[in-house]
Order: structure tokens, then C-alpha cells, then sequence
């Protein structure tokens, strides 16, 4: 069983995470969160993400159109590293995503997205099947 706690621990664990928070977008409060909150700390990170999340998700431009077609991440680059947003399950009735913040020198994109699927699908599978 991965649990909060262990989640947050191996995201901190892909190269080059600097910071996790996990947020419940209903609220846009921080559930929890790791790692090194530099410029705003984990509330004033949840509140923001939750506000590009829900931006995202109501945009007409980016729906597809079609049904079970939903967004699951939103990546937003920068020139000095980049940031993953991930809703778990893909639901955001379900309410819960992660704000993943990578350094651009020392993370891999493509890597990092990969190991986060995988712990994520870990996370999810447990919180539902209790």
C-alpha cells in the first residue's frame, strides 16, 4: 500500500522534483506536500494550480469533443524547468491532483512523466480499492 505519504516520497525520488503538492480542487487547499516550496508556499501553490487546472478544463479550445476523452495532465515549460499537473484518475469530479514542480537541468521529461503514471496508477488503485 503507497498511501500520502508514500507518493509524495517517490515523486521526490524522480530526478529532478523539486517540490510535489497534492491539492484538492474542489477547495484548492494542499492535502500535503514535499520538497522545497521556493517562490510560494504548498497553499499558495495549491491555490494557483487548482486555478490553471480548472482554466484548462473549462476551455472550450483545448475539449476534444468527444465522450471519456478527458484531460489527465497539463505540463507547463519553462527555461529553467517545468511543471506537471496530474489529475488522478483523469476525474476532476474526483477532485484530487498533483503539482509536480521538475528542475529543467537536472529532469528528464519524457522519464518523469513515465515514473509518475506508474506511481500514480499505484496511488489511485489503492485510494479505491479500500
Amino acid at each position: 500500500m503507497i498511501g500520502i505519504d508514500g507518493c509524495l516520497k517517490r515523486i521526490m525520488d524522480i530526478p529532478g522534483a523539486r517540490s510535489v503538492t497534492l491539492v484538492d480542487g474542489a477547495s484548492g487547499l494542499a492535502i500535503a506536500a514535499a520538497g522545497r516550496h521556493d517562490l510560494v508556499d504548498q497553499h499558495e501553490d495549491a491555490a494557483a494550480a487548482t486555478d490553471v487546472v480548472r482554466s484548462v478544463l473549462t476551455s472550450p479550445a483545448l475539449a476534444t469533443g468527444r465522450p471519456g476523452d478527458d484531460i489527465t495532465e497539463i505540463i507547463v515549460c519553462g527555461t529553467r524547468g517545468y511543471h506537471l499537473l496530474n489529475l488522478i484518475d483523469g476525474d476532476f469530479d474526483a477532485r484530487l491532483f498533483l503539482h509536480i514542480h521538475f528542475d529543467g537541468d537536472t529532469g528528464n521529461l519524457a522519464m518523469a512523466r513515465y515514473q509518475l503514471r506508474a506511481i500514480i496508477a499505484e496511488f489511485a488503485e489503492d485510494d479505491h480499492g479500500q
